[in-house]
This record gives structure tokens, sequence and C-alpha cells, in this order.
């Protein structure tokens, strides 16, 4: 089990992590989610023993990872799938790893095979994808059989057969009793894979709860509903009818009717008493997208901006001014003139073979 109290991480002036206390428990797959810059990655680097906290403490198992006897073999971890010396083979990777663990050699070819990367393994890892790097850094977690695995970004270039393979992966070894800590940016990855969560915004803890628990508390369901276009007025006759009775109802570009606060049932004896015929009644479950983009929306460091020139290339579209160019003779700072080309003038004669040239 990793378990943090009081992790407080600064940089200077900045604090990346603070006042973070978790647990991280075995036998299930726990989602590590958050924006940008809220801190997962230090976090990570501080559970492994890489970064020094500033205050607090995490352990795993009882132990700081630098007291954790022969912690390569306890701890395995994906943080960063570019560490890797270009010049070396895979196989040559995972027995550097393995020789300075003490982990026998023939670990190295099993390894290989369960990432798929068997076929390739004498090859030159700076000649490997995105995929086939993340790969590899998938083996050297495994390496050691540890009971307690770290990954950051674990789908990052995968094609889809890699990524379920790495969903069915993690959920193996969480169903075999040990202890998967898992970040990521995909939402509909983690609501395949993750039992629990632990969010985090600006370095504090957002929420700790099973996935099933946050999306109930962060998002609401409701009801799709669509009447007959052929009827005018009915489908406004039908939102005031479920107002009334207390749904909140509001209109989808579509022209349906999204419906919250009313069971479905509720919705259909609203509509016959309104004597409004329904082409649509249909429940939405709320999604982990959903539930996590409202909870951190106050927590996102970044963001962006209307682009200004969208548009700008369509036939007869209206953009912004153009930027202003300096124009020759303008007092602009640094400006150079070339100057005019040069006007060719008629040649000289040639006075060796004038008419009046001296016979002497």
């Amino acid at each position: 089990m990793i378990e943090a109290t009081g992790l407080t991480k600064r940089y200077g002036a900045k604090t990346a992590v603070h006042d973070l206390s978790f647990q991280v428990r075995p036998g299930t797959v726990t989602g590590f989610l958050g924006p940008n810059g809220s801190g997962k990655s230090t976090t990570m680097r501080m559970i492994v023993g890489l970064d020094e906290p500033t205050s607090g403490h995490v352990t795993i198992g009882g132990l700081p990872y630098r007291r954790v006897p022969n912690a390569p073999r306890q701890v395995g971890a994906l943080l960063d799938a570019k560490a890797v010396h270009g010049g070396r083979s895979a196989r040559n990777h995972l027995l550097c790893l393995a020789q300075l663990s003490g982990i026998p050699a023939r670990r190295v070819d099993e390894v290989l095979g369960v990432v798929g990367l068997q076929d390739v393994a004498r090859h030159r890892s700076k000649g490997f994808s995105l995929g086939m790097g993340q790969r590899l850094g998938i083996a050297a977690a495994l390496l050691g059989d540890p009971q307690v695995l770290l990954f950051d970004e674990p789908v990052n270039g995968l094609d889809p057969e890699g990524i379920l393979w790495v969903r069915t992966l993690m959920k193996s070894l969480a169903a075999e009793g040990r202890t998967v800590f898992v970040s990521s940016h995909l939402m509909s990855e983690m609501a395949l894979t993750a039992e629990h969560l632990i969010v985090i915004g600006r370095g504090r803890l957002m929420a700790d709860m099973s996935v099933r628990e946050f999306i109930a508390a962060n998002a609401a369901g409701f009801a799709r509903v669509r009447v007959p276009d052929t009827e005018p007025g009915s489908r406004e006759k039908l939102a005031a009818a479920l107002a009334e009775e207390g749904g909140q109802v509001l209109p989808e570009p579509d022209g349906a009717l999204r419906v919250a606060g009313l069971p479905l049932p509720r919705i259909s004896d609203v509509a016959h008493t309104a004597g409004v015929r329904l082409w649509e009644l249909s429940p939405h479950q709320a999604s982990l997208e959903e539930a996590y983009m409202r909870l951190t929306q106050g927590a996102v460091d970044y963001r962006s901006t209307d682009d200004r020139r969208a548009g700008l290339h369509e036939e007869g579209a209206q953009g912004p001014e153009p930027f202003p160019v300096p124009q020759p003779g303008a007092d602009q700072p640094g400006w150079y003139a070339p100057p005019p080309p040069r006007q060719e003038r008629p040649a000289a004669p040639d006075l060796s073979k004038s008419d009046t040239e001296d016979p002497r």
C-alpha cells in the first residue's frame, strides 16, 4: 500500500504539492487525475524517492522508498518512457537494470514477451516509436515482478490494441492483489480501467473516492426527450409542463429537450397528461469526463481563447484588420529601404572606331 501524509513540495516560491494525504490500496486500480501542472508527476516522483518532500512523508508498505529492501523488486514505475540510452538495444537496457537489482537474466526475455517486443529485442531503442518506448518502459516496471506499480500516462502513443492490452494488464495485476497507481488524462480509459480515483488540483486533494461515487457526486444524469417535428408548439408545451413538475429543462441544439430532476416514468406521465406524443425518451448517464470537468474547472491553469482569425480563408469572410506593413520612407526603427533599381544608361560611343580617326 502507498500512503501519503501531509505531503508538500515547494520549488522556491511555487508550491507544487500542498498538504496531500491519501492511500492507494492493493487489489484495485487507482486512477490519479488532475489538470496539467496540478502536481501529479511531482507526487509520483516523491513516492519513488526521486524528489524529497519539503514536509510530510510518503511510504510504501510502511517504509519510505529509500528504505524498502531491494526496492526495484518491490516497486516498479514508469515515469518517463524516454529515460533510455538510445544506443542500447531493448534487451541490453533491461539486462542492465536486472543486473543492478539482482534479477535473473531470464526475466528480461519474459517481460519482453509480455510487452510484445521480443521481435525487436536487439534493436536500438533510439529507433523505437513512441508506443514501442512505452512498452519498453512498462517492461522495465514489470522486471522485478513487484507488488507495487506506478504508471504515468502508460497508454501515451499506443494504438487501440496497445491501449486494450495495457487496460487488461493493469486489471490483471490488481486482481493478483498488487497495488496499481495510474496517472492519465484519458477520462474514457480511466472509466474503463480504474475502480478508485484520487483527484488533485493545484497540488491539493479534490476527491478520494470510487469512480461510481465520483460521478454521482459531481455530475447528474438526465433524460433526453424528443417530440414530433410535425406538431408545432408541442415542444414548448411539454417543456412548460415538465418545468411545472419541478424538472430542469434545457433545449438541445438538435431540437430535443434535456430534462433533469424527473425520472423517466414521470416524464412519460407528464407528456401523456399534456397530450404530447414522444418520439424519444432515453436516459443519459453522466460520464467520468463530465464529472471531472465540472470538479476541476476552477483548477485549470491553461485555458484557450477563441481564434480571432478563424474562418479567415473562407470566401467572403471578414477577418481582423491586417497588421500594418512598414512602408519605405516611414520613420520605422531599423527600417532598411533598398536603393532604387539602377537606370540603364546608353553606351558611350567607341571613339576608336570613329570616322574622324586620324589615319596616321
